[in-house]
């Protein structure tokens, strides 16, 4: 069940009570109950401000109508239908919005193109975001909306903004900040595929791309950017980027710009734009930071905000796992990706640091494993992301912001190695696996100085999440082993093994016992798959076996020319985050992606355990 208000709330309505459904009630007036957590139902019809006729007449079905919450601005009313019959509509300022309505796109105002437009991509009806500020922003008024991931939140904002903004002329009126590259690149899509048919120019722009390639692009003439904080800040800082003509200014997933720290860079850009222009700011949360820049950048704003009843699909199976301190999260982690029947899955990690190592230490453990995060370069990251996308990496371990957006079916399971702190990330996490209609496994690690932050986010979903004790060593082997059996008898029924059993035939012949040549050949199948595992992932991370003087170690670093690193950079990185002189350093070749350097072998460890936090110009760097 949803609920939404405005443009259509409870103060453009009047209740006219039917005496007979009053003593229902208790006799209490028809006034909505307060305060809004009130229980109570009340029953009448709707009536339009200034008319003395009900709405549908005196067949009009009733309706219940109880306040649910508070939205920034005003009370939000759930409207339910009695006997499931819709209202018509009455135009802009009267109708109500509702999950149980159905309102054709062309019914919000939109243009006959744009209409077309949203029909011929497959999509009928507005969902309820859409319903509620579509208008709101075709009639030039600031809005605030917050719903879950894949509720339309891109079409309530792209279709009015292409709307009013009418034929493309070149002229840049309309921007949209998100945090992410990728959700950059998402959204620009969005709107081309919107506004195609009225010869709308949109261009992405985000770090990792050419300076000259994007300014370019400006120069030529566009009518929508979408770019992250930094890059757009940038390229006003540089002239290239002149939003003096911007008549609508969006923000995208406003609170995680927030909390990445970009609410400064976030005010400039807005500064570089006319005071008249409107103002959207869209979240699937909403902050305190949140709700006070709101009141300092928008004007008398219309609000949604939609929250379902239940805040995790019930198809995903949520579980936490007890241990006793941070370091057995680790043990605890490995032996759940052992015994859970894994497709692909995502672990969420708090810190950058955090992605990489975890990623280290399941690459050595046998694992097809990537790290995910901010730090990394575009290119980098879109190569992980495909990776993961074609199943050539099976776990993934990101960050919340990294994960932001991130839309592919077939992830299977979530692992969180840390419980957030805010239950609704914990809904975006979970909200990453059971998609397109698949099921899906949430599992959480949870220290006990973390168990009241549990009972919060259970509270929030409401939904309690099953406690499950950690797999023992044994339940380890036991699984291993019922593997095993389950992969020995699927070769048997699938293979021809008339060779093998010529081998066991001589065997036996010598003498030998039938089921000790058996458990042989089981161990050796599986040392040698444990051989291919380690062979397989030494191929993602181990430098090239090219010399090295006696006595170093050769390293390999994830920056290059690319990145024009220089000779002299990676010395002082690393002698002064290590203490190692720089006179002991050996040997660099900087290749176009990545360099290989000699270390002395006894600061070799040293090196490696401060991977990630080292920083070459503006790229953070690993030791792979």
């Amino acid at each position: 069940m949803w609920s939404c208000p405005s443009p259509w709330d409870a103060s453009n309505l009047r209740l006219q009570p039917r005496r007979s459904t009053l003593r229902s009630v208790r006799g209490k007036q028809t006034r909505p109950p307060h305060p809004p957590r009130a229980r109570r139902l009340y029953i009448g019809v709707v009536s339009a401000p200034g008319s003395s006729d009900s709405i549908g007449g005196a067949d009009a079905p009733h309706f219940y109508v109880r306040p649910v919450a508070h939205c920034l601005y005003r009370t939000k009313w759930r409207i339910i239908f009695a006997h499931g019959r819709q209202l018509p509509s009455l135009g802009l300022s009267f109708c109500i919005a509702s999950s149980f309505m159905s309102t054709p796109f062309a019914a919000l105002g939109l243009s006959s193109t744009l209409a077309d437009t949203v029909r011929d991509r497959g999509y009928t009806t507005p969902t309820p975001i859409q319903e509620a500020l579509i208008p709101s922003m075709l009639a030039g008024r600031d809005v605030v909306g917050q719903a879950q991931t894949g509720m339309g939140k891109t079409a309530a904002f792209a279709l009015p903004m292409i709307h009013n903004l009418g034929e493309g002329t070149g002229t840049l009126r309309s921007i949209v900040v998100t945090p992410t590259r990728e959700l950059a690149k998402q959204v620009a899509e969005a709107v081309y595929a919107y506004g195609n048919r009225l010869d709308i120019r949109v261009l992405p722009i985000y770090g990792g791309q050419p300076y000259q390639r994007q300014t370019r692009r400006l120069n030529k003439g566009v009518d929508v950017v979408v770019g992250t904080p930094g890059r757009m800040l940038d390229l006003i800082r540089k002239g290239a980027l002149d939003l003096s003509a911007v008549e609508v200014a969006v923000l995208d997933e406003a609170d995680e710009m927030l909390s990445m720290g970009f609410i400064e860079d976030i005010k400039s850009i807005l500064a570089a734009t006319p005071d008249a222009r409107q103002t959207a700011f869209f979240s699937a949360t909403m902050s305190n930071d949140f709700q006070r820049l709101a009141k300092q950048q928008l004007d008398n704003p219309a609000s949604c905000r939609l929250e379902p009843e239940e805040r995790t699909v019930s198809s995903i199976e949520q579980r936490y796992y007890p241990v006793a301190n941070k370091r057995d999260r680790t043990p605890a982690l490995m032996r759940l990706l052992e015994t859970e029947d894994i497709t692909s899955a995502i672990v969420f990690a708090r810190t950058r640091n955090d992605t990489f190592r975890l990623a280290d230490t399941l690459q050595s453990k046998g694992y097809n494993a990537g790290a995910l995060n901010g730090e990394m370069d575009q290119p980098e990251r879109q190569r992980m992301l495909d990776r993961f996308r074609n199943g050539d990496i099976t776990i993934l371990v990101g960050t919340n912001v990294a994960a932001r957006g991130l839309d592919i079916d077939h992830v299977s399971h979530v692992f969180n190695y840390n419980l957030p702190r805010d239950p609704q990330v914990y809904v975006h996490r979970v909200g990453r696996t059971g998609r397109a209609g698949r099921s899906g496994t949430a599992l959480t690690l949870v220290t006990p100085n973390r168990r009241k932050r549990l009972k919060q986010t259970e509270r929030h979903i409401k939904r309690t999440i099953e406690r499950t004790d950690v797999p023992s060593e044994a339940q380890v082997q036991a699984h291993r082993d019922a593997t095993l059996r389950a992969e020995v008898a699927t070769w048997m029924a699938a293979h021809d093994s008339r060779r093998e059993r010529d081998i066991i035939d001589a065997l036996v012949d010598e003498g030998h016992d039938p089921a000790a040549i058996a458990a042989a050949a089981l161990h050796e199948a599986r040392t040698r798959r444990k051989a291919a595992q380690r062979t397989d992932t030494s191929k993602q991370t181990a430098p090239p076996a090219d010399s090295h003087e006696d006595g170093m170690v050769r390293l390999r670093l994830n920056t290059g020319a690319r990145n024009n690193t220089r000779p002299g950079q990676v010395v002082g990185t690393l002698a002064s985050a290590t203490k190692m002189p720089g006179s002991a350093i050996g040997r660099i070749d900087i290749h176009p992606s990545h360099t290989m350097v000699d270390v002395p072998s006894e600061y070799a460890q040293q090196v490696r355990a401060k991977s990630g936090s080292y920083k070459i110009g503006r790229q953070r760097v690993r030791v792979e």
